[in-house]
């Protein structure tokens, strides 16, 4: 019995004991030991073993899990959407490179507007790119209207461009008007409209919180130049301003955080204001200025 059991162990140690790596190693040895010690009845038992560990292995691995043809058909589809998505995405950018290198320009001629009083002269070049946006904002609308109802899947790609344009064109219009660039005049200048590509709300109020954060800045740059009276109209327009933001009711987001930091740009023009006011650096208002016209004809008569 023991030799046996040597002999099967010394058979272990060759490279030809096993050929066949997914038959179990238990049953093999009992096999050779069997050979030699076991009765019969255990050897037909022994040699029965191999062939169940055999159908055990070929079954299993006929139940091995077979690729799904719909969950391929559907992961294609998938990789043709987002191709698509991708190079209609890279066109889009295209064009938006397009919208910030005009604002640039039209930011570089607004910083005149700061080293003196405005005129028609300093305007004149950043009015002139208002027709290149538009241009810009037709094809954008054109590639959007390759993938309708998807506005607002790529609107993140061109957003803060248009708050930065809208914050340059509101501030243009003040500058010439003394009042409020209004939706519908902004929508109206890019060419835009609400059934295929319109102005998002959303950024046009954004863009006016950024260029309500320019005027304090311009307000000192006009005192230093001598105009003691553009605090009171600047300090008129954004008291207004920001009492009308505050019937919006807005949520802690983006647009929050720039309505909180139009308060501080009121105070900075209040400040000013004061200080001017202070050193009687500003002119009668029209209300004393008629006061003044109405007590005159009484002491004359």
């Amino acid at each position: 019995m023991k030799l046996a059991f040597r002999n099967a162990y010394f058979s272990l140690s060759s490279r030809s004991l096993n050929p066949n790596p997914n038959l179990p190693l238990l049953p093999f040895l009992l096999r050779r030991v069997s050979d030699s010690v076991a009765p019969p009845s255990l050897r037909r038992l022994v040699m029965e073993t191999p062939c169940s560990a055999s159908m055990a292995v070929g079954e299993s691995e006929s139940h091995a899990p077979l690729s799904s043809p719909p969950l391929e058909k559907q992961f294609e589809g998938f990789c043709v959407q987002l191709d698509e998505s991708g190079v209609l995405r890279e066109r889009i950018r295209a064009v938006v490179m397009e919208i910030e290198s005009t604002t640039r320009l039209m930011h570089a001629g607004l910083l005149l507007v700061h080293q003196a009083r405005p005129s028609p002269e300093v305007l004149e070049r950043p009015k002139a790119q208002i027709g290149v946006l538009k241009e810009l904002y037709n094809r954008l609308a054109e590639i959007l209207r390759e993938c309708p109802a998807q506005y607002y899947r790529y609107h993140g790609d061109w957003r803060g461009e248009t708050q930065t344009v809208v914050s340059l064109l509101a501030f243009m219009h003040w500058l010439e008007t003394g009042n409020l660039l209004l939706h519908t005049e902004a929508q109206e200048k890019l060419g835009l409209n609400n059934l295929d590509f319109g102005l998002d709300v959303e950024d046009y109020l954004i863009g006016i919180c950024f260029m309500s954060s320019e005027l304090p800045r311009f307000v000192v740059n006009q005192v230093t130049a001598g105009d003691y009276d553009c605090p009171r109209k600047v300090l008129k327009f954004m008291t207004e301003l920001h009492a009308a933001f505050r019937m919006l009711n807005l949520r802690n987001d983006f647009l929050r955080k720039k309505f909180d930091g139009m308060k501080y740009d009121l105070r900075r023009v209040e400040e000013v204001y004061y200080d001017v006011k202070i050193r009687g650096l500003t002119a009668n208002d029209d209300s004393t200025g008629d006061t003044t016209n109405q007590e005159q004809p009484q002491g004359l008569v």
